[in-house]
Order: structure tokens, then C-alpha cells, then sequence
């Protein structure tokens, strides 16, 4: 017997079926997001764009089902053509549905290095570093499209030193009672990006709000639409101090449809996605970030992250929306099972 183990090829760890389960859910999503896209777009570049955008979600999900399927995992329910209207009418602008694919990409590179680093299998992580590989040609084929897009702000640039400096002090004290130290660029940095994406959340609530067919979905969206906009805002303001740029924001690109193109279900679901997005890239900023005020923003905007989410979790429990995802054994309950 070999001093190493080898990882049976048949079986999956909690973290390679996680990956492949929130992948599936994600995907199956998108397919629904970009079909209805492919029906209003315009642009003939966009379109191009988009129709890969699909493609690479429909090959996802056939790789992603063979997996679990070969370890005796049930493959998720997901969203079906039952969660998409074809023939709702535009309810984005092209801008936007590129701006849409922007954002989702990334949080699709950043979930698909969490998953190569979690896999133990080769081939599931030979798996995921193909999806990174085609979701970096994605990403750049948006931002070449984007350059002509004056919408698509740009990270705000900074002069370089004249030589290596340090830190005389961290300002976590001295910014919450005196004047404060300029912004680093690792915190202009993720207070641009966190704009833009809290703005993105902001945008895409707001034109959900308007197409929902339920009450408390409406206005679960309506209340997504204040909290984002108060952050997005909030992320605004530090940089203004420093007479830095601030995120163009999208909401203009919303047309005035109250005609749905998605399922009360997908929608809860796609902001539910975007609140856990959210809490990952907050807690990554917040590392990074020295300046008291920095530091303070990033908790108010956790809680509010956080009860949009459970105001969200609820909503879908509710309602049968919310597929639960594999889990461990309930030694408890057997236990209790056996004394009966």
C-alpha cells in the first residue's frame, strides 16, 4: 500500500460537489438571462458576445451534470424554460446587457479560482481551469467592446512616488478624530469596484421591482433598490473626498416595461446570488483597507448586505424557491430513528 491516498475517481469532496452545485444554479441561470438578451439585443458586436456568453453557460451545465451524475449525485433542478418569458419586450438597454455580462463574468473568474484551489481531483480541476481560460476570453472580449463605451468608468489613476515610502501612520485612530490620509490604491481600488458593483445590484433590483408579479417581491426589490443605492453612495462619497471619480451609474438604461421576462423565482434567486457576492467582496475589501472611516463604511454596508439577504432567504423559502443544496449525514435524526 502507498504512503499517499488516492482520491477515488468516482467520488467527489464537499467542496468539488459545492462548486459544481452553485455552478449548475448559476448557469442554468445565465442560460435563461442570455437567451432573453439574444432576443432584444441589437448590436450586432454585443449579440456576438452574448451568443458565446450562452454557449459557454449550455456546455457548462452538460459537464457539470456528467460529473455529479458519475459520483450518484442528483443534479439540481436549476431554471428552466419555465422561468423565462422569450417574448417579454426590452427591458434593457444593449449598454447595459454588456454591462451585465461585465460584472457576471468576474464574479464567474473569482468562483472558478476558488474552485481549482478547493478541488482535489484532476480533472475537476482541469474542468475548472477550462472555464477560467473561456471566461478570460469572455471578460476580454467585453472590455474591448466596452473601451467605446463611455459608461464603462475606468479605475481612477494615481501619480507614481518618487521613491519607496512607509507608513508613519496607519490612520485607524487619527482619521476618526483629525484630518485624514489620502486613499491608498488597493482602497480606491475596491472602493470604485465595490461602487460599481453595489450600483449594478442597485440597477438591476430597480428594473426587477418594476416587472414582478408579486407584491413582496416588488417590494423586497424596491427595498434592494434603497439599501444598494445608500452603499453605492456611501463608496461614492470617501472617493469624492479625495476629488476622485466616482462609477456612472445605469439606471437610465432601464427601459419602462412592466412586462416580465424572468420568474419571481430567478429573480430572488439572482439577488440572493448577488447579496452572497457582495459579503465576499466587503470582507475582502475590508482587509485592505486601514482608513477608520474605510473601515466603519464596509460593517454599515455588511448589515445592510445582510438584511437584504435574509429579508431575501425568506422570501424563497416561502414560496418553494429555494433548492437546497447537498448535505451531511443527520446523525441526529437516525439516532432518534432507531430508539422509535
Amino acid at each position: 500500500m502507498g504512503i499517499f491516498r488516492k482520491t477515488k475517481t468516482n467520488t467527489l469532496t464537499s467542496a468539488e460537489v459545492s462548486a459544481f452545485w452553485l455552478q449548475y444554479m448559476g448557469d442554468s441561470m445565465a442560460i435563461c438571462v442570455y437567451k432573453y438578451f439574444l432576443k432584444i439585443v441589437e448590436n450586432k458586436e454585443v449579440k456576438h458576445t452574448l451568443e458565446f456568453a450562452l454557449q459557454l453557460a449550455e456546455s457548462h451545465i452538460t459537464k457539470i451534470a456528467e460529473f455529479l451524475k458519475s459520483a450518484n449525485f442528483q443534479v439540481p433542478i436549476g431554471f428552466t424554460e419555465n422561468d423565462v418569458n422569450l417574448n417579454a419586450p426590452r427591458l434593457f438597454s444593449d449598454q447595459f446587457l454588456l454591462f451585465y455580462s461585465y460584472i457576471m463574468t468576474i464574479h464567474g473568474l473569482t468562483a472558478y479560482s476558488l474552485a481549482i484551489t478547493n478541488s482535489e481531483r484532476q480533472d475537476v480541476q482541469n474542468y475548472f481551469f477550462e472555464c477560467t481560460s473561456s471566461s478570460k476570453e469572455l471578460f476580454q472580449k467585453i472590455v474591448e467592446l466596452s473601451k467605446d463605451i463611455p459608461k464603462f468608468s475606468s479605475v481612477p489613476p494615481i501619480p507614481s512616488p518618487n521613491g519607496a515610502e512607509f507608513m508613519e501612520s496607519t490612520g485607524i485612530i487619527s482619521n476618526l478624530i483629525g484630518d485624514k490620509r489620502p486613499l491608498s490604491s488597493s482602497e480606491i481600488s475596491t472602493l470604485f469596484f465595490n461602487s460599481k458593483k453595489t450600483g449594478f445590484i442597485r440597477t438591476l433590483s430597480l428594473a426587477f421591482s418594476q416587472v414582478a408579479e408579486l407584491d413582496e417581491v416588488r417590494n423586497f426589490m424596491l427595498k434592494n433598490v434603497k439599501l444598494a443605492g445608500q452603499d453605492a453612495e456611501s463608496f461614492d462619497t470617501i472617493l469624492r473626498q479625495d476629488h476622485l471619480p466616482i462609477p456612472e451609474k445605469w439606471d437610465a438604461e432601464i427601459t419602462d416595461s412592466t412586462v416580465s421576462p424572468f420568474s419571481d423565482k430567478l429573480m430572488m434567486n439572482h439577488c440572493a446570488f448577488l447579496v452572497n457576492a457582495a459579503l465576499s467582496y466587503y470582507g475582502a475589501s475590508l482587509g485592505s483597507s486601514l482608513r477608520s472611516d474605510i473601515m466603519v463604511n464596509y460593517y454599515r454596508v455588511f448589515t445592510h448586505a445582510m438584511e437584504a439577504g435574509v429579508l431575501c432567504y425568506n422570501i424563497m423559502v416561502k414560496h418553494g424557491w429555494l433548492e437546497k443544496q447537498p448535505e451531511a449525514i443527520d446523525r441526529k435524526s437516525l439516532a432518534q430513528g432507531t430508539k422509535k
